[in-house]
């Protein structure tokens, strides 16, 4: 007599697939939420009036996933703030991105491959939960307050004239769910270029080797990046004494220094300036080289920064270091069959990618401004109102306008971090011809056997 079948407990398989898109979006955003509150709370962000922090919140998370914030107001048709932010606080980004990939590998745990239509379903339902919560986000990264202007008399005859400032922010939707949706398909994409633990498709088994040994061996280069500034981080804290500022640093922006730091020992070059003051965390160093006279473009390269600190030079060794490293990382992953001219093509490629990413996430643009009637304010009036807010330690207080802007030279950093990634892919292979490489069964037996 056959025995009934019995079914697992559980939620239907539909039902099943939504709530795993939902638990790996739920986790990257409560990661992100700690890390930039935690981040902002150290800047002393959580004095803003009106309970505006958690928008503040918001509204970091919304420029960490690429999007903008815009910031307005004024004081009725008297005066008007125009600003904006565009960049973006990788801190946040990272650990958002590595939450939701572990999230998202865990439920694909104990398998060596999958289908292609149920990994599409998978990304295909994550995908829409993740757009759902930018639309979510950027309605939440939206606040407006009104700056005091003093006694109860003072009160008084500025809301009878109109002149009540009022200062608010807002997250640009558009692009807050555009390149927020590229920001989440890029980092699935990633996910399975790197991780050993995604299943492939059959049809793409056979390509893994050709992708993952380089592309892992780069993300162990940002990696050790990051690892290297956090240090140089807790130095700084130690040395000067100013613990909490640069503890919100590494908390919002470690990888942007980090990473920038790894294109310019690669010998590419960022352009860009800065005039006034604007709150955003820029070393001195980089501070002074972006500081040029109206109408002119600073080059950031190794020469520029190195005539204001020597200690600069040292980013060329570490840029070969680290990457002659990564190449013999790389190679040893790899079947001992490739040749080595394909190690350091494929090597080439990756940190070709690798600096195009760099680039396109350490780009910047924030502007700060104030008019009355059309006519730039100076400093005093409304920029002294704002800086009351904004608080006395901050370098917009009395500032009537300010602005930064970073871009890096992508038509020349790809090129030289391909030709880096050739010659180091190939000396790296050319090492790891002498070692034993990973999953080779020897004469003697198996590795450590």
């Amino acid at each position: 007599m056959q025995q009934p079948t019995t079914r697992a407990a559980g939620p239907p398989g539909a039902v099943r697939g939504w709530l795993d898109a939902l638990a790996v979006v739920l986790a990257g955003l409560v990661a992100m939420a700690a890390v930039a509150a935690l981040g902002l709370w150290l800047a002393g962000a959580a004095d803003l009036p009106g309970g505006g922090f958690p928008s503040v919140v918001a509204a970091t998370m919304a420029l960490a996933v690429g999007g903008a914030v815009q910031l307005d107001g004024g004081a009725g048709n008297f005066a008007a703030v125009d600003a904006g932010i565009s960049a973006m606080p990788l801190t946040v980004s990272l650990v958002g991105a590595v939450v939701m990939v572990e999230v998202f590998l865990r439920q694909l745990r104990f398998r060596a491959v999958a289908g292609g239509g149920e990994l599409l379903g998978r990304i295909a339902r994550t995908v829409v939960v993740w757009v759902l919560a930018l639309v979510l986000l950027t309605l939440l990264a939206r606040h407006s307050f009104v700056v005091p202007l003093g006694g109860d008399l003072a009160q008084s005859i500025s809301g009878a004239l109109g002149l009540t400032p009022e200062v608010g922010f807002h997250a640009d939707a558009p692009s807050t769910i555009g390149i927020g949706l590229a920001w989440m398909l890029l980092v699935l994409a990633a996910t399975f270029a790197v991780s050993r633990r995604a299943p492939l498709p059959p049809a793409l088994v056979r390509h893994q080797l050709a992708v993952r040994p380089a592309a892992f061996a780069l993300w162990m280069v940002l990696l050790a990046y990051l690892v290297i500034g956090a240090v140089a981080g807790v130095l700084t804290a130690i040395v000067h004494g100013d613990a909490r500022h640069t503890m919100a640093v590494v908390l919002l922006v470690l990888p942007d220094l980090a990473w920038m730091a790894f294109g310019l020992g690669l010998g590419a070059d960022w352009q860009g300036r800065l005039s006034g003051a604007v709150g955003l965390p820029v070393p001195k160093p980089l501070a002074e080289v972006l500081r040029v006279p109206k109408g002119q473009t600073a080059t950031v390269d190794l020469g520029t920064l190195a005539a204001q600190d020597a200690r600069s030079w040292w980013l060329l060794p570490l840029a070969a270091v680290v990457l002659l490293a990564a190449a013999f990382l790389a190679a040893r992953r790899s079947p001992r069959s490739v040749r080595l001219w394909r190690h350091a093509v494929r090597f080439a490629l990756a940190t070709a990618v690798t600096m195009l990413l760099v680039g396109l996430w350490t780009r910047m643009d924030a502007a700060y401004g104030l008019s009355v009637l059309g006519v730039g304010l100076g400093q005093g009036g409304l920029g002294d109102l704002l800086g009351s807010v904004l608080g006395d330690s901050d370098p917009l207080a009395g500032l009537g306008s300010g602005s930064i802007s970073l871009h890096p030279s992508l038509v020349t950093a790809v090129p030289l971090a391909a030709a880096w990634g050739l010659v180091t892919g190939g000396l790296g292979a050319l090492v790891a011809t002498r070692v034993q490489h990973r999953g080779e069964v020897t004469a003697e037996g198996p590795p450590g056997g």
